[in-house]
């Protein structure tokens, strides 16, 4: 990091490269853009102990700067994580490739023959905090969509990120191609982020991933197009229908495994008549297991549980805390999570098939869920070996964003002399 950096003309710079690049990207073969991943990953696991090292400086940042021990979690890489992270690479790396595939084709009585086919979107702005995990696959998904990557990672992640981002310029001179199809901005200083927001003339769309006040920043300072990673507010509703043994299972998970993701739950809805019939047993094992149950009057009876305040209702704890109330059979949960949720992940528990499809059909949450763990929220989960994100918004790019997701598509036209009365 350069302290004296004129940021201005820095991101400049980075933008011209960026297009420069993007326009070789655009027709950089499947094999190329495989073997450039593949080469990434190898790296980023023959230099482990570096990426350890230099992930202990960001952590020795991060307590210093009082991260939350969720936050802390989100930022350790461990020998573990890496060979995770180079395994998602590998995925994508050994996904087909989306660039040029067709969507749909059709021949008109004209005799025109139409194709539609994926195109890349061009350069894609990424900012995001903390987890450091997320240079590698927001750079390895641009590039399997043959976009060019501006990768702005968060001050805590600085020493990782930028290790990591050496091993996908590796990767990519491995394989032939620029070295600026994945570019790291250089700098902890917030400027670069208010910059890259107005590169209209470089970059063709941001993805913001952190926090709310980060998203809402981007929304509203971008003149980029932007899609929306909003808050993780995931809720779970256990209906009078659900079985016990499996909402014991999946609340516990979907809470403890890590509750530093956007994939967390944050809020338990309990049917009444489940809680008159069978009580909370879920919820005496999230406090057994150190989480603290913020609930309703009507919980509060349980030993352990505390109170709620409005504001637990609606709130990304990201912690080992989450709000709990009873509410009215399935449409009192729809009508809570409708009110209090932030279009992400939704999740109902029950056995009752017409209530699942209630619940499915009259909400419009990115990802909805039946018995299964929120945590489940992921595109690796999903298939698509890693994700940038979980898109909110209901543009062009929706839940999980995959390589598939950051392109665009172009219509071939192919006539024989033809033309129009």
């Amino acid at each position: 990091m350069r302290e004296d950096m004129d940021i201005q003309a820095e991101m400049q710079t980075i933008g011209k490269a960026a297009k420069t690049a993007s326009a070789e990207l655009a027709y950089a073969t499947a094999d190329q853009k495989q073997q450039a991943l593949n080469a990434a990953a190898d790296a980023m696991e023959r230099r482990m102990d570096d990426l350890i090292a230099a992930n202990r400086l960001d952590l020795d940042f991060g307590r210093d700067k009082g991260l939350s021990p969720a936050m802390m979690d989100r930022l350790m890489l461990d020998a573990d994580r890496i060979t995770a992270m180079a395994s998602g690479v590998r995925s994508v790396a050994g996904q087909v490739d989306p660039v040029g595939s067709v969507i749909a084709e059709w021949t008109q009585p004209t005799g025109l023959h139409i194709q539609r086919v994926r195109t890349p979107l061009g350069v894609i702005g990424v900012i995001y905090e903390s987890r450091p995990n997320v240079t590698a696959d927001a750079g390895a998904l641009c590039l399997k969509a043959g976009n060019a990557a501006i990768l702005r990672g968060g001050s805590e992640s600085f020493h990782s990120s930028g290790l990591i981002h050496e091993c996908l310029v590796e990767g990519l001179t491995n394989a032939g191609l620029p070295a600026t199809a994945i570019q790291l901005v250089p700098t902890r200083d917030r400027a670069a982020v208010g910059e890259m927001l107005g590169m209209t003339d470089y970059i063709d769309v941001i993805v913001p991933r952190g926090g709310k006040g980060l998203v809402a920043r981007v929304q509203a300072d971008a003149r980029v197009p932007v899609f929306a990673h909003l808050e993780g507010i995931c809720h779970i509703y256990v209906d009078a229908s659900a079985d016990v043994e499996k909402t014991c299972a999946v609340v516990l998970n979907a809470k403890t495994r890590r509750t530093g993701i956007c994939g967390s739950a944050e809020c338990l809805l309990v049917d009444r008549g489940f809680f008159e019939t069978h009580g909370a047993p879920f919820v005496e094992d999230l406090l057994k297991a150190g989480v603290e149950v913020r609930a309703d009057a009507s919980l509060q009876g349980i030993n352990g549980v505390v109170s709620a305040s409005n504001d637990d209702f609606g709130h990304e704890f990201l912690d080992m805390i989450i709000a709990a109330k009873l509410v009215d059979g399935v449409d009192g949960a729809i009508a809570h999570i409708q009110q209090y949720g932030s279009n992400h992940t939704d999740c109902i528990m029950a056995e009752d098939g017409v209530v699942v499809d209630r619940f499915f059909s009259r909400l419009d949450s990115a990802i909805l869920m039946h018995n299964a763990s929120t945590q489940f929220a992921d595109g690796g989960e999903f298939g698509m070996g890693a994700e940038i994100g979980i898109a909110t918004g209901k543009m062009h790019a929706r839940g999980p964003v995959g390589a598939e997701q950051l392109t665009s598509f172009k219509y071939l036209v192919r006539g024989d002399g033809t033309v129009r009365a």
